[in-house]
């Protein structure tokens, strides 16, 4: 892959500046960089979504190239096939040979001499790609990756609509592999994977007989898998490719940073020593004059070569304000039950209650209807049976996995509108989520996950809600946000019902009780029962159930 002059832009916000750069066959690049740097915007320049302002991407002519997106539902055109059906359409053979067949019978009845050496020559391309995705072989290749990333076979045969979020991404990530593609290109890939099938994943990456390009903040992961590392800088724009692995970049980074700052302390000096000396002898006889001119021309010199340091990235901490207090107790759920059949309940005799004030934590196995019951709360189901009763004081802000709240024709200020605020007040309350100068007017059908994730959170935070209610607010959030996340939610002084799987993010918390579902217990907050949940979520076999 050759990259010559590639320079984009969205509207007059600069994403890539003059960019060249090759990455050579069958190398694993780790590509890194904060939310918003342009590391999806990249993909998606290599997958033909979006076009240059300038320069181009060079690919060999024919080269196949997988994508595995974060967000998996919009990558998949129908939902109601079934799970097996949709891993096995990973390689087009069913087509290839129903086109080799027709082309058979097409040459056992042409005549014509000419018309018939294009119709072998078209066989001829048909049997190399059969050979290319190992017809023969498939089947047992395919089952090879259902058994090694963990896929229970009672899943094979459930439609695709009947999944929870998790297991798409995981099947569609069986799939890619399956689908051998000459280029593989990753977005965050471990999100949902268990421990069992992100070592198989490990395994089969470093053996992969392709390029690998993999945006992830998974860094055991990056440190395992990859030879390369390109650095995306949101600052200037460039990219810069370091040899080997995460760990060996930061090695590298760090001591150019450390050499760039002698260096920089060294000008520095210097430079103010001439400025010393010109003022002395500036104005001065004959001699004295000359002196001066000539330090003039070395700090004119060193100006031109001074180094320059690295800006680093702005980092801030504020603090959500809620509207006014809500009642005593803002939430109370009482034998609460819901299902999509009556034969399929996923919450049953559900109660409990809120205090003001409280962080309140959901926990349990994936599947077992947490996001269900943030979605019953909110109003967007109703339940079979019981109530839920919020305080006439209560006010709901609602933080959702996939952002739907967001309106992707809008660009992000246009996304504010509903709060009675000037253009520069919500400029300036943007930049508490890291958002600065013309970020603001980026389309959010264009932002990266991440960035779509901080925009959400900013309108979570300007509602005022004395009642949050949040599924899994740190989901595609660099490490950097989401600590700046992790701090912001911690001092928020009204009440908070959260789902989330993110260790270090809930014990910072203050949680004081937990909810186990499917069992309705009540417990206090305690961090060894939250990581046993999240191993055996890491460790489950993905059971028939929806989330």
């Amino acid at each position: 892959m050759n990259i010559k002059n590639l320079t984009m832009t969205f509207g007059t916000q600069e994403i890539f500046d003059d960019i060249n750069l090759q990455i050579k066959e069958k190398e694993k690049v780790g590509i890194i960089g904060v939310n918003g740097a342009g590391k999806s915007t990249f993909f998606k320049l290599i997958l033909g979504k979006l076009e240059p302002d300038r320069g181009k991407i060079i690919l060999k002519p024919g080269t196949r190239i997988g994508f595995l997106p974060q967000v998996i539902s919009d990558e998949i055109p129908s939902m109601e096939i079934s799970v097996f059906d949709y891993l096995l359409d990973g390689r087009p053979i069913k087509k290839l040979e129903k086109e080799l067949s027709e082309a058979y019978t097409e040459a056992s009845i042409e005549s014509d001499e000419k018309k018939l050496k294009i119709i072998m020559k078209k066989i001829g391309k048909l049997q190399e790609k059969l050979e290319y995705y190992e017809v023969y072989n498939a089947e047992n290749i395919l089952l090879k990756i259902v058994t090694g990333m963990n896929i229970d076979s009672d899943l094979l045969d459930m439609k695709l609509c009947d999944l929870s979020g998790g297991q798409k991404s995981k099947i569609a990530f069986a799939r890619l592999l399956y689908s051998n593609p000459e280029i593989l290109l990753l977005d965050e890939p471990t999100n949902h994977l268990d421990n069992d099938s992100k070592d198989y994943i490990i395994q089969y990456l470093k053996h992969y007989n392709g390029t690998v390009l993999v945006i992830s903040h998974d860094i055991e992961f990056l440190d395992q898998v990859t030879t390369q590392t390109l650095y995306v800088d949101k600052i200037t724009h460039k990219m810069e490719l370091f040899p080997g692995n995460y760990e060996k970049y930061i090695k590298i980074r760090n001591e150019r940073l450390k050499t760039q700052e002698r260096i920089y302390d060294k000008q520095i000096k210097e430079e103010e020593k001439l400025k010393r000396i010109i003022a002395k002898y500036i104005g001065g006889n004959e001699k004295k004059a000359r002196i001066a001119k000539d330090r003039q021309k070395k700090l004119a010199r060193l100006e031109e070569n001074k180094i320059t340091l690295e800006k680093k990235q702005k980092v801030t901490h504020f603090k959500i304000k809620i509207n006014h207090q809500s009642g005593i107790i803002p939430l109370k759920c009482e034998n609460l039950t819901f299902g999509y059949n009556e034969n399929h309940l996923l919450i049953n005799d559900l109660t409990f209650d809120l205090s003001r004030g409280e962080k309140f934590l959901i926990v349990g196995e994936n599947g077992v209807g947490k996001s269900t019951l943030l979605k019953l709360i909110m109003g967007y189901l109703k339940p079979l049976s019981g109530e839920l009763q919020l305080n006439d004081k209560t006010e709901l802000g609602y933080y959702a996995q996939e952002h739907e709240l967001l309106d992707n024709e809008k660009i992000i200020l246009e996304n504010f509108s509903e709060f009675s605020l000037s253009t520069k007040e919500i400029r300036s309350f943007l930049g508490n989520f890291l958002f600065s100068g013309d970020d603001v007017y980026k389309k959010v059908a264009y932002l990266s996950p991440g960035e779509r994730s901080r925009v959400a959170l900013a309108k979570l935070a300007l509602t005022g809600a004395n009642l949050l209610i949040l599924d899994e607010p740190t989901n595609h959030l660099d490490p950097q946000t989401r600590e700046i996340i992790a701090q912001t939610f911690k001092d928020y002084e009204g009440t908070m019902l959260v789902v989330s799987h993110n260790v270090d993010f809930v014990d910072n918390l203050g949680i004081e009780r937990m909810l186990m579902l499917p069992s309705g217990e009540i417990k206090y907050y305690d961090k060894d029962t939250v990581l046993y949940y999240q191993e055996l979520n890491n460790q489950s076999k993905y059971k028939k159930k929806i989330s």
